[in-house]
């Protein structure tokens, strides 16, 4: 549904309230729904499980299935979080989300208006794509990639067209432009999730100026700070048909605690409002602020994380595993069988490992854990993998609740 299309006999109060309910009625997909999905997806030749309302594990278990960060907040984002706690009887009296909202506009060289506050950038990806995408404009994405938006553009009735990534697994711009005539967004994931690769900022640059009139390019930069790749806010302060997302679920460690942005120019963040917007938790907001202020804490986590990557990568490269090498906190493994089996037999060691993709049946997702987790991995990983392959193909969202991509 998009605002111009409304009937001018139409009250705004009426349509807003008509907009929020529909809004309430659509699932908006988080990296969680899918991390469930694939662990309550059956083996091959097995029932899948009946859905639960949320993920349980065993005592003990580690957790690198749904690109977490094991660190959690940093020490000021828990202060803010303790300090602030007491005010939660009121919405956001002290204007925290306002603090917030101008502390990144300052850091990145932006106008307030050009962001959104959201909890987390999961709400922003699907409001977009419901905003820019219909049955006369198209979804564009990368294949692998980061399977949400595609969940929304399902909603909006939208084309939905699947570009498989270049040798390099860097999104092939050339291929999504032409992909779809029509489109109305090109969704680029830089870095990717899964392979946690990069497709370059001229890449990304040439897709803006070459795609389909009145379509959008959706950069979600969720990893970001993860890699060595730039960030494209400057083309939206260049006013760019160009949204970019940002979350402080990944280097931040606020998966729990959920903040987000969406920025863009005035206009193209308009047509989100009228899928809804709740009011911000004052912890996250309060928590982000301060965590952005942190002037250490990125590039110490990024180290931490990136030194416990590659020490796992020395690991799978002298057991002749073959991987796609990453700049972020996830990693593609092919393991040479059917993925849905190497995942469950993971979780018989209480190793919990991220999901397959419809394209690459073979290659299962790794999220980098604490040095911890990942030594614990290595020694699941080769047992399972010691052990010759027994089953069959599967989908790992059968059975589970969340509609076919395949």
């Amino acid at each position: 549904m998009n605002s111009s299309r409304l009937n001018s006999g139409v009250s705004r109060r009426s349509f807003m309230r008509f907009a929020g309910a529909a809004a309430a009625a659509m699932p908006i997909f988080t990296e969680a729904h899918f991390a469930q999905a694939a662990m309550q997806a059956a083996p091959a030749g097995k029932a899948a499980a009946k859905p639960r309302r949320r993920m349980t594990f065993p005592e003990g278990a580690v957790l690198i299935n749904a690109n977490e960060n094991p660190l959690g907040p940093c020490k000021a984002a828990c202060e803010a979080i303790a300090a602030i706690a007491h005010k939660g009887g009121r919405y956001d009296i002290d204007g925290e989300t306002a603090k917030l909202t101008t502390t990144f506009a300052q850091q990145n060289g932006l106008k307030e208006d050009y962001i959104a506050v959201y909890a987390g950038s999961s709400e922003p990806l699907h409001f977009t794509t419901l905003a820019f995408t219909s049955p006369t404009a198209g979804f564009v994405t990368g294949d692998p990639s980061y399977e949400a938006g595609m969940r929304a553009a399902q909603i909006s009735g939208a084309k939905i067209s699947k570009v498989p990534l270049t040798s390099t697994y860097a999104h092939d711009v050339k291929a999504m432009v032409a992909a779809d005539p029509n489109a109305g967004i090109i969704y680029i994931c830089n870095p990717n999730n899964p392979t946690g690769t990069l497709t370059s900022k001229e890449d990304i640059a040439w897709a803006v100026a070459n795609k389909p009139k009145g379509a959008i390019v959706l950069v979600d930069e969720a990893y970001i700070h993860l890699s060595d790749s730039p960030s494209v806010l400057d083309m939206v302060a260049a006013d760019k048909d160009v949204i970019v997302l940002r979350t402080f679920s990944k280097v931040y460690g606020m998966a729990g605690i959920r903040c987000g942005f969406a920025v863009g120019r005035p206009d193209l963040l308009k047509k989100l409002e009228a899928y809804g917007q709740n009011a911000m938790p004052i912890t996250g907001s309060a928590a982000a602020n301060v965590s952005l202020l942190d002037a250490e804490l990125v590039p110490s986590r990024k180290k931490i994380i990136g030194d416990i990557r590659n020490d796992t990568f020395d690991f799978l490269t002298k057991n002749n595993y073959k991987f796609i090498p990453s700049q972020s906190n996830c990693f593609m493994i092919d393991t040479g069988r059917n993925g849905r089996e190497v995942i469950t037999a993971m979780q018989a060691k209480n190793v919990f490992i991220g999901r397959t993709w419809p394209i690459w049946p073979n290659m299962v997702r790794v999220t980098v854990g604490s040095a911890d987790d990942m030594a614990k991995f290595k020694v699941a990983f080769k047992e399972v993998m010691d052990k010759p392959a027994t089953a069959g193909l599967h989908n790992p969202f059968e059975g589970n609740g969340l509609p076919d991509l395949a």
